[in-house]
């Protein structure tokens, strides 16, 4: 072989990885350290409630049930969630560390949305536990068991793992010759996908498969099953029953809209229309952080269940230390 063909050979086989990327963030906007702040202030009151809600089902024995189960997978996303997330975007920005080592920037890629993802199933999941427990009532504790939720929440885990490690793997397929600056706030997919030089047409199919998966397929079955639910409660002769029944979905619904209107509004605007790249930004942070803030206000620590809870663990405590006290 020609010492030309085999350097085309060996060119033909060579990746050209960066050793850094860049990440833009925001352009031009004034006292754009508030938005930090604030996010930094979003981080503290998620760990807190987070952390309360999880201490409280792990500790109080009546709370280990399916239900919970479920609520404790969600809190324990949003909190790794958001930790994968807010204190790099703190640090990348408030330090103005925004160049990112590669394969530390694959990492941060998936860390983020292996946990989002897994918030958007574990929603599916909770619809499910409300589907069975107002259309099938009287065989929801043979249905909807600690074997039946730890298996459908295993599985959520097992495949969304799966498809992230697949989507960012193939990331070693491309090859980066030109700009390294990411227009995010973070090592986002697409963003840096769209950076190469060479054939990206398998990881534009993977980020639409992602996106279908995770953004589009959950929420299409939440609302077949309250669809369900709606047929199942105009079945129900008394108001009052229906009411009751119905204030057990509004908690649900309102973590289901906060969810997924803000990723599906940011996509649909991005695909349809010009969206601005600090609107985008602002949208996608949102999106990506506040679900994880009122997630436990909104679905668990102001149920009467909790807070019973809650108040039973500071009695003990308070009689454990009066008993310690007088011992």
């Amino acid at each position: 072989m020609s010492p030309d063909k085999k350097a085309a050979t060996i060119t033909n086989v060579t990746f050209v990885h960066p050793a850094t990327f860049y990440i833009s963030g925001f352009s031009n906007i004034p006292h754009v350290t508030y938005f930090y702040i604030f996010l930094c202030f979003v981080y503290i009151m998620t760990v807190v409630g987070n952390v309360l809600l999880l201490s409280v089902i792990f500790l109080v024995k009546t709370l280990h049930t399916p239900k919970y189960m479920i609520v404790f997978n969600l809190a324990l996303t949003d909190l790794c969630g958001s930790t994968a997330l807010i204190p790099k975007v703190l640090d990348t920005f408030l330090s103005d560390n925004r160049y990112i080592v590669y394969e530390a920037c694959l990492s941060y890629m998936f860390f983020v949305w292996v946990f989002a993802s897994v918030q958007s199933w574990t929603l599916v999941t909770m619809a499910y536990d409300r589907f069975i427990a107002i259309c099938f009532p009287l065989r929801y504790h043979s249905i909807v068991t600690k074997p039946s939720i730890a298996a459908m929440l295993l599985l959520v885990w097992i495949v969304l793992l799966s498809l992230l490690v697949f989507s960012i793997g193939l990331f070693d397929r491309l090859s980066f010759c030109g700009s390294l600056v990411i227009q995010s706030f973070f090592c986002d997919y697409g963003p840096t996908y769209r950076l190469a030089c060479n054939d990206i047409s398998l990881n534009k199919t993977m980020s639409y498969v992602s996106f279908v998966v995770v953004m589009c397929l959950p929420p299409v079955l939440i609302a077949l099953t309250y669809v369900c639910i709606a047929i199942a409660l105009s079945r129900i002769a008394s108001r009052k029953e229906r009411v009751k029944a119905l204030k057990t979905c509004t908690s649900h619904l309102i973590l289901v809209a906060i969810f997924y209107l803000p990723f599906l509004g940011t996509n649909i605007a991005v695909l349809t229309s010009s969206l601005h790249p600090n609107a985008r930004i602002i949208n996608s942070t949102l999106a990506h952080t506040i679900p994880a803030l009122l997630n436990p206000i909104i679905y668990s620590l102001k149920t009467e269940e909790v807070l019973n809870s809650i108040r039973k663990l500071c009695k003990n405590n308070r009689m454990s230390k009066i008993a310690s006290s007088i011992f």
